[in-house]
């Protein structure tokens, strides 16, 4: 690695200790300058976005009608490549400008940087020799781990360049301590523990009047056309925005290492879900739409409709809570961030899981301000895909958010303690009045007990084959297939499920008790709903 020019380290142990020389220049100037590229990017983002979002979802759309023309499915891969570079460049500005959405894991980045080894020769070429040094005990960072594969891919492409495809390109992790006085030399940076990448290269070096300018977007040395200028930039934007310190040395015919420092982590690792690696598949559960961009809309409903989703929209999310309120079974609440209206989605989001607690969210957005992003971080437990996305994106985010609801409910369930008849009883409710229903819900809510509502048999059907359900809890009287009706046909698949049948017949003509089979007579009170339920589910 080449030594810093001009501040000098030593070593301690297994730990690299910086010290300062002097103060930056330029601070101030940098800062103003930061401030109005993440004003300008994060304006033009979200629009920008949007419209990426009509043109990629309508073209895989039509990517079915052309299907089996070549000429046309070619001119459609040209017009989706252009998509997908005017969404990285979009992507890359708003890095720069510390305006992306990061969602950071604790994780041992040696891992990780290895695993990069092959994609990096064959990025590289086979007359680039790659190195890759990971120091022993290795501490962990809270890091987007995506944007680190990412940075240290633009980096060695970079040094690919410099080298004139033929060099070697060595990377190292390590830890090290900035001290106070190193810190308060760089501006915003915090004294404290780093772990350290190093990528170094063997390459032309970069001259010593335009090295304060490579991070700059738009610079570039590259000849017009083979460079965006934006690469280098969205490193540095992407390090700051997680809290950390990025260092460029460079000698003119010796090469240039540049060091990322990404804050350490005293917490064990995070696990981390592949979702790109998981099955592409649909589903049928209802999905509730709040977009208020027509196109976008109307785009996002055609495909999710296509992957067998039923869909349900609302231009604001005002509607949408009247949507839920309704008491239609939501599985998942897939919203834009940025919307007009009083009613934030944030808010839209917190008031659906208070009206149905089996519901997932999952957000989406071409820029998302703070109301889901604080501190340049993603806040806990929030799902987001960025627009513009793909349908097998869509198709994969949605199912991730919809098998993470089930693993949490499986979660609470594990966590309660006593015997499996102590626990919480999953209850299907098919009732087609909307208040009733709700108020049936609520009773079973107050006394720890899990409630999936249904308005109609078909309804019923399908939640069934959904989700695991201890008892049924059908009115008699409903429209189209009566209670009874329903019970036999879920019987048919769980021929021991206990049915606790609602009716304000006192006769209940057509019910047959047996043990496992009861009837509530309207009205009722929680006292004699929870009697029912304990006769027929053994409680």
């Amino acid at each position: 690695m080449l030594p810093p020019s001009n501040e000098p380290s030593a070593t301690k142990g297994d730990v690299t200790v910086e010290f300062a020389a002097g103060l930056t220049q330029d601070q101030l100037r940098q800062a103003q300058k930061m401030d109005a590229i993440g004003k300008l990017t994060g304006g033009v983002a979200h629009d920008f976005n949007n419209l990426l979002q009509v043109i990629s979802g309508n073209l895989q759309l039509l990517a079915a009608d052309v299907a089996g023309n070549p000429r046309a499915e070619r001119r459609l891969a040209n017009a989706m490549a252009g998509v997908t570079r005017g969404s990285k460049l979009a992507a890359q500005l708003l890095a720069f400008g510390r305006r992306q959405p990061l969602a950071p894991k604790v994780v041992n980045i040696g891992r990780f940087v290895r695993e990069m080894d092959d994609l990096l020769r064959r990025t590289l070429g086979e007359e680039i020799e790659v190195e890759t040094v990971i120091a022993g005990g290795l501490w962990n960072t809270l890091v987007d781990i995506s944007n680190v594969e990412n940075a240290l891919l633009n980096l060695a492409i970079n040094a690919r360049d410099a080298m004139e495809g033929r060099g070697r390109l060595t990377i190292e992790a390590g830890n090290a301590l900035l001290d106070s006085n190193y810190a308060s030399a760089h501006g915003d940076l915090r004294p404290g523990q780093y772990v350290m990448i190093a990528v170094t290269d063997t390459g032309t070096g970069i001259p010593p009047e335009i090295i304060d300018q490579v991070f700059e977007p738009f610079f570039t040395t590259k000849p017009e056309g083979q460079g965006t200028g934006l690469g280098l930039s969205m490193v540095y934007g992407f390090v700051k925005q997680s809290g950390g310190h990025v260092k460029i040395y460079s000698e003119p015919g010796h090469g240039t290492t540049v060091k990322l420092y990404l804050p350490r982590s005293t917490q064990s690792e995070d696990r981390i879900v592949d979702i790109e690696n998981e099955d592409l598949r649909g589903g049928d559960e209802t999905v509730l739409v709040v977009e208020d961009d027509d196109a976008v809309r109307d785009t996002v409903v055609s495909m999710l409709s296509d992957l067998g989703y039923r869909v349900l929209k609302a231009r604001d999310a005002a509607s949408a809570l009247s949507i839920i309120e309704s008491g239609i079974a939501i599985d998942v609440l897939f919203t834009d961030v940025v919307m007009p209206g009083s009613l934030r989605s944030p808010e839209l989001a917190r008031k659906a899981v208070e009206r149905q607690p089996g519901i997932a969210v999952l957000f989406t957005s071409g820029y998302t301000e703070n109301a889901i992003v604080h501190g340049g971080r993603l806040d806990e437990g929030v799902e987001l895909l960025s627009k513009p996305y793909t349908r097998d994106q869509l198709a994969r985010r949605i199912r991730h958010v919809l098998a993470e609801k089930e693993r949490k409910a499986a979660n609470v369930m594990a966590a309660i303690p006593g015997p499996p008849a102590a626990r919480p009883l999953r209850v299907l409710v098919v009732e087609d009045d909307t208040l009733i229903r709700m108020s049936i819900s609520e009773m079973l809510e107050s006394r720890g007990h899990v409630a999936f509502e249904a308005a109609d048999g078909k309804e019923a059907l399908r939640l069934h084959e959904a989700q695991e359900i201890d008892v049924l809890l059908a009115d008699v009287g409903l429209p189209g297939m009566n209670g009874v009706e329903v019970a036999a046909k879920l019987r048919e698949a769980q021929p021991a499920l206990p049915v606790l049948y609602a009716t304000g017949d006192h006769t209940a003509n057509g019910v047959q008790r047996d043990e496992r089979t009861e009837v509530i007579v309207k009205p009722y009170g929680v006292a004699d709903l929870m009697d029912a339920i304990g006769r027929i589910a053994g409680r």
